[in-house]
């Protein structure tokens, strides 16, 4: 288990993925679909009124918030599993895959800022009662899911990462959905810890959405641009001769 987690982690495409992955699942959170309606996810997840959520014990939040994450993140390694094994059954089209997935990033990334229309629908779920804690991991899988048109641009690329390598396999691609879920997650769990202080915090992404979007998407863009120029074959190939460099002899 430990050789396989150090194999998976300090591969030079990994190096490079890892941060992007966790860069845009951040950028998810913060896009028009998720913070904004912070409140209503917290209150069906955690069975509390949106209104009483910054009295609400933390420990019941923090609770609903854990679950969410954990029923959302199931969905989305596991998309990252499935097509990080068609990467591994497609690896003799390497280059080929990587023009693809650039070409395809890119095309999410001028969505993500807004230019395409067609891909800004919105089918999440939008009328879930406030359950509570039993069934918090049921409605972040089902959010998930319908979660896709929204977060698709971010999650795409993520996606796209875990094939287009030609050290492709089913963990890779599962393991930077992980991360993809880390940076979305994490700020889920922070707000549950301090309601209150935490939408305070964000208000200044609240209104520069537009801005967010920009970066976000730029930042989609230039990843793509890297994959179809063979640039970031280049770079992951210099990666892993730095970790290379790190290995001690036997």
């Amino acid at each position: 288990m430990t050789d396989w987690f150090q194999e998976t982690t300090l591969s030079g495409n990994l190096l490079l993925a890892a941060p992007i992955a966790a860069i845009a699942g951040l950028v998810s959170f913060f896009s028009p679909c998720v913070v904004p309606l912070l409140p209503g996810y917290l209150s069906y997840v955690s069975g509390v009124a949106a209104q009483d959520l910054e009295s609400a014990r933390r420990g019941r939040l923090l609770a609903g918030a854990v679950l969410f994450v954990v029923g959302f993140s199931t969905v989305f390694v596991l998309g990252g599993a499935l097509f990080g094994s068609i990467g591994l059954q497609l690896a003799e089209h390497q280059r080929t895959l990587s023009i693809v997935t650039g070409i395809v990033v890119i095309v999410m990334g001028v969505a993500f800022i807004g230019l395409v229309p067609l891909m800004q629908r919105d089918l999440r779920i939008h009328a879930v009662p406030a359950v509570g804690l039993a069934v918090a991991p049921l409605l972040g899988f089902f959010f998930g899911l319908g979660w896709a048109p929204c977060v698709g641009p971010t999650l795409t690329a993520v996606i796209g990462l875990s094939f287009a390598s030609d050290d492709a396999t089913a963990s890779r691609g599962a393991f930077l959905a992980f991360v993809y879920c880390l940076g979305l997650g994490i700020p889920f769990v922070l707000a549950a810890l301090g309601f209150g202080r935490f939408m305070r915090a964000v208000s200044w992404f609240r209104r520069h959405q537009g801005l967010v979007s920009i970066v976000g998407g730029a930042m989609l863009i230039g990843v793509g641009l890297m994959l179809v120029t063979g640039v970031w074959d280049s770079v992951v190939g210099e990666m892993q001769g730095w970790v290379q460099g790190f290995e001690a002899p036997i």
